[in-house]
């Protein structure tokens, strides 16, 4: 029996098998989410062998929704059209599978759930005392303490986990410039930042060389690739000139100052999370298309800085690291299957 998770997100779709095959991929589905059929239909073609469909999400914040129970109720059922006879289970923030209708009943246990999925299944790796999970994606980043074994957290709603710092909106992909600092250094002196999307934090990564270049991606705050080239004068217009006024070097001091800014965020954040840890922080896990960058938080971090690393993309690869909810939903409903039902199988 194979099962495929899928954590369908506000801009990335994310699939893996509880055997641990994974993909990611974009869609904007504010701008257009009459294409999430459409986008899942190849994954469900490529994954054809998967019996059962274990569900998460956090679209359901998508602004082409009226409510969050209404984006719930329409990504279900998109999800139901795809699926055809498998069965399909949702992951609710209870701890506990549901089946759609029941996801739709409940839809605040159902909403943004896919982080307690992942801190779920990974927390066996720490089985005794308290640990911290850092899970960084291209929008969010999420801080989750375990305590034996298990999510700990002071907040399971979106907003009850922004409240607490558990949930920190910036991720390595997404996060507008404007939203991590005010001004940058230039010269001899400083120089504001445009309040406007002509950089995203992607372009400091690609500049500082934390991502690869890859000239097919065109998923930039201009529509232009994923190279350096072009990442520079992302970063010249935001602050409001251009490749003949800013040279490579200053948009690469630019680039080190704002990750500067928001390693210090997110080790401001992480480090309020230990303090209010039951005991010291013996083990930190990491993951996400930014686990390169969670590393950084816990080397930086005083209370976790002597910390035990466990890095999901070591354990099962960089696809399922990015995927990491997708796969954490999967091995949870393979696991609960054959609990539930192996001896009739």
């Amino acid at each position: 029996m194979q099962v495929l998770g899928l954590d369908i997100g506000g801009a990335n779709i994310k699939a893996a098998t509880d055997t641990a095959e994974a993909i990611s991929v974009p869609l904007e589905i504010w701008r257009s989410p009459d294409r999430l059929v459409d986008t899942l239909v190849p994954i469900m073609d490529r994954f054809s062998a998967a019996e059962i469909l274990a569900v998460t999400m956090t679209a359901e914040l998508a602004d082409c929704f009226a409510t969050k129970a209404d984006g719930i109720d329409r990504v279900l059922r998109t999800v139901e059209v795809v699926a055809g006879k498998r069965p399909i289970r949702v992951w609710q923030t209870s701890g506990e599978f549901a089946s759609t209708q029941d996801a739709r009943d409940e839809s605040r246990l159902a909403a943004a759930a896919n982080w307690h999925a992942l801190a779920t299944f990974v927390g066996r790796l720490t089985p005794r005392g308290s640990a911290m999970l850092i899970d960084i994606g291209s929008t969010t980043t999420d801080l989750i303490p375990l305590f034996d074994g298990l999510p700990n957290p002071t907040g399971r709603t979106d907003i009850e986990r922004l409240q607490s710092g558990e949930l920190v909106y910036c991720g390595v992909r997404r996060t507008p410039l404007c939203a991590l600092t005010e001004c940058v250094p230039l010269g001899d002196a400083s120089c504001a930042v445009a309040a406007e999307l002509f950089a995203t934090i992607f372009d400091v990564y690609l500049s500082l060389g934390d991502i690869p270049e890859n000239s097919a991606d065109c998923l930039t705050a201009n529509g232009r690739p994923a190279t350096i080239a072009a990442a520079h004068d992302r970063l010249a217009r935001s602050i409001g000139g251009d490749v003949s006024e800013i040279s490579l070097a200053e948009t690469h001091r630019i680039a080190e100052h704002i990750a500067e800014k928001q390693l210090r965020r997110l080790c401001d954040a992480a480090e309020v999370i230990a303090a209010r840890m039951p005991g010291p922080c013996d083990n930190v896990l990491i993951s996400g298309s930014g686990a390169f960058l969670a590393r950084r938080v816990a080397a930086h971090t005083p209370r976790l800085q002597n910390a035990t690393i466990t890095a999901l993309p070591e354990l099962f690869g960089p696809s399922v690291s990015d995927a990491a909810c997708a796969f954490a939903v999967a091995k949870l409903a393979a696991e609960r299957e054959l609990k539930f039902f192996g001896a009739s199988r």
